[in-house]
């Protein structure tokens, strides 16, 4: 008779809970900090692993010429993160368990929040300015590039630079720079591209507020990390074009995700710890019959 009693090795249990889903709260803060802690709150109930914010100035954003011309551009004042809530949101999200960050849009911001963050994430829009990106990369903090709208030459030379500057954790993320962005245009199939192309950690940054494009990121295309915007109750100030995701739907869905990679488990073929008990009731390969006969004789009764 061919098998035995116990199998040379067993599954163990599975630990894979997919990719790391960041809360981008943009600026849907509206400039009130204790909407700005509630909404730390809500990404760590919904099941988030990181909260990001943005720490810009419009007049070190935009042109000269852009502002004077432009109205729109000059309202986006509104949409500034006070620097003095940077502490409280980074201590907040901690308490909660969440790792913290906030994009920097210039080299000040950058050595501001140094001190604050457990990681970097550069825009798409500022992909071009690889002393920023240096910058980062010399900080010694992981860096996350999103690469709307880029080439693949373009997304070359931003990693060549984090890697020249020292940067050891680096993650590339899929991106594309519609608002919302519709689902024929997200293009996931990229994700795999950048893998393939620079070795590093991959994943998909969100402006489509489709479930359907976060399962596939997810599932299909493997994503290390997962990137939404985020807003409270639909009232943040950049709420209204139609990217931004909001606790009740991201939570079903992170929890749909994280129960699918629980489900797929690991690779082997091999029995999981759940199965040993009705190992010893399989047919026997001699007779057919079952148990095997090592333990017909055995106290079967209590099985």
């Amino acid at each position: 008779m061919t098998g035995s009693l116990r199998p040379p090795n067993v599954m163990p249990p599975g630990d894979n809970r997919g990719p790391k889903f960041i809360a981008e709260i943009s600026s849907n803060h509206n400039q009130d900090l204790s909407r700005a802690l509630a909404l730390v709150d809500a990404a760590a109930d919904s099941g988030f692993d990181a909260v990001k914010f943005q720490l810009f100035e419009i007049d070190k954003l935009f042109a000269p010429e852009i502002l004077e011309a432009s109205a729109d551009h000059r309202a986006r004042k509104n949409w500034e993160l006070p620097r003095e809530f940077v502490p409280h949101l980074a201590e907040r999200a901690r308490s909660r368990g969440l790792e913290f960050s906030c994009t920097p849009f210039d080299l000040d911001a950058l050595a501001f929040i140094d001190e604050y963050v457990d990681f970097i994430k550069i825009a798409s829009y500022e992909l071009l300015w690889l002393d920023l990106i240096r910058a980062a990369g010399a900080t010694g903090k992981p860096v996350i590039i999103s690469t709307g709208m880029a080439t693949l030459d373009e997304v070359q030379e931003a990693v060549v630079a984090l890697r020249e500057s020292g940067c050891r954790d680096i993650t590339v993320l899929h991106c594309v720079s519609e608002y919302p962005a519709k689902i024929e245009n997200c293009g996931l199939a990229t994700i795999e591209t950048l893998r393939e192309t620079f070795g590093e950690k991959v994943g998909w940054s969100d402006h489509s507020s489709e479930e359907a494009v976060i399962l596939a990121a997810a599932l299909r295309w493997r994503s290390d990390m997962i990137e939404v915007h985020f807003d409270l109750d639909g009232r943040g100030d950049e709420f209204g074009p139609g990217h931004c995701w909001l606790p009740s739907i991201i939570e079903a869905l992170i929890r749909t995700i994280r129960s699918t990679q629980t489900a797929s488990g690991l690779p082997d073929k091999r029995p999981v710890l759940a199965e040993m008990p009705e190992r010893d009731w399989r047919a026997d390969s001699d007779d057919g019959l079952r148990p095997l006969r090592q333990i017909r004789s055995s106290n079967f009764l209590n099985h």
